[in-house]
């Protein structure tokens, strides 16, 4: 059973006693923030979306094993960034699962803006994610379109008040499926004078109404090179009135620390070792599961990596060999139309498999064949590249997840996801 007084982000009276940290396992965002800046190797900065270096999921494996070893008061394991923990769900999924795996009384929690947070609930349930705090900052659209420049979702870009409507729903939708099934929801509203100062009562209201457990108010914090930055920070008088007025509606959090998306150890207490075990692990090649010898491939033609997962009757199987790699057969995909069924055959048909590599693939096959151990890698460009990363664990700098999928049009399916 998980304690969640051991949660020191949700409980004041943990926050001296139990660690936590956070896994910037998730660079890419997707929203931009009127208010944010997302920085890699600021040191110097102690504010969300700012990390020093973002980890893979098995390098934060391997940094929270050594940070366990060093901090045995370490009790919670959180994303929150530098992006959005489902603008990477692969990474986050990912990581979810090997931090389950090796810890299994460890609290699991994630900081989200909600946009796509709905489709990977059912998985975060089964991994006992025990703690979701999701950033709503107003539940007005003309309002809402102030504080965003873009909300992108399925591959599709929304501007002003149909970006606001979309990222409106789909938080509301998060938080309903997310109290469906038990866990504790926390609401972060961050506080811009003469833009939503006024509302913050009414999102305090409307958070009890759909089951949040407590909301926390967060002052704007001007951040140079932002539309917000000649902006000025609330002061604590009118910080003190709005957690007075929230008060009356939810559970007020009243011991924020601001945290960086790369935050370790007592809350507002960084451990300055961290840093450095932090760019040790950054630096180094964690290896996979080196008994399974094989990769697979999702490819057109066999040279690229070009092929989404849903469309792939079969898939390219590689090995390295002492001459280099060598492609040693071609595998029948399970028939489609079986639901969840197919990708569970997958995950059986690929037990020879360390990695899979894909030009994109759906939440469902992500987390159903992800638990089966394969490291599932979203990339397009040479074969020998994504081999390369995955035998040798050279970065794939040069190869970006493919952005010329959209669902149901490089497929045959009918554009409501793989499933």
């Amino acid at each position: 059973m998980i304690d969640i007084e051991k949660h020191p982000c949700f409980s004041k009276d943990a926050k001296g006693k139990y660690a936590r940290v956070h896994l910037p396992v998730a660079p890419k965002c997707n929203i931009q923030c009127n208010y944010c800046k997302r920085d890699n190797d600021c040191v110097n900065e102690s504010r969300p979306g700012v990390t020093s270096k973002v980890l893979s999921p098995e390098q934060a494996l391997a940094y929270t094993i050594k940070l366990k070893e060093k901090m045995p008061h370490l009790s919670v394991v959180g994303i929150a960034g530098p992006g959005d923990p489902f603008a990477n769900p692969v990474e986050t999924m990912t990581t979810l699962r090997l931090i389950r795996k090796e810890f299994p009384e460890m609290i699991l929690c994630l900081s989200s803006n909600g946009l796509n947070v709905a489709p990977y609930v059912d998985e975060l349930a089964e991994l006992k994610v025990s703690h979701v705090t999701i950033t709503m900052n107003s539940l007005d659209p003309e309002v809402t379109k102030n504080i965003y420049s873009w909300v992108r979702l399925d591959k599709r870009g929304y501007v002003g008040i149909e970006g606001a409507k979309v990222l409106l729903e789909k938080q509301l939708e998060a938080i309903k499926m997310l109290k469906m099934y038990g866990i504790t929801v926390k609401i972060n509203t961050i506080v811009v004078p003469g833009i939503n100062d006024h509302l913050v009562g009414g999102i305090a209201k409307s958070a009890k109404e759909l089951g949040a457990d407590l909301m926390n108010c967060i002052p704007l914090y001007p951040v140079a090179e932002t539309p917000f930055e000649n902006l000025e920070e609330p002061s604590p008088a009118m910080m003190k009135l709005i957690r007075a007025e929230i008060s009356q509606h939810i559970k007020p959090m009243t011991h924020c620390a601001r945290c960086r998306a790369d935050a370790v150890g007592l809350l507002g207490k960084d451990d300055p070792e961290a840093a450095k075990l932090l760019n040790d692990i950054a630096t180094m090649s964690v290896a996979v599961d080196e008994s399974r010898p094989n990769v697979a491939v999702a490819s057109h033609e066999g040279m690229l990596v070009n092929q989404h997962l849903g469309e792939a009757d079969t898939l390219y199987i590689y090995k390295e060999t002492p001459s280099g790699y060598r492609m040693v057969e071609q595998r029948r995909t399970p028939p489609s139309g079986t639901g969840n069924t197919r990708w569970e055959a997958l995950g059986e048909c690929l037990n020879d498999c360390r990695a899979l590599l894909v030009g994109g693939i759906g939440p469902s096959p992500s987390s159903i064949i992800g638990r089966t151990g394969i490291k599932i890698v979203e990339m397009t460009g040479l074969i020998d590249d994504g081999l390369d990363a995955i035998y040798k664990g050279k970065s794939l700098k040069t190869v970006k997840k493919a952005d010329v999928f959209r669902c149901g049009a490089e497929c045959s399916g009918s554009g409501t996801g793989c499933g």
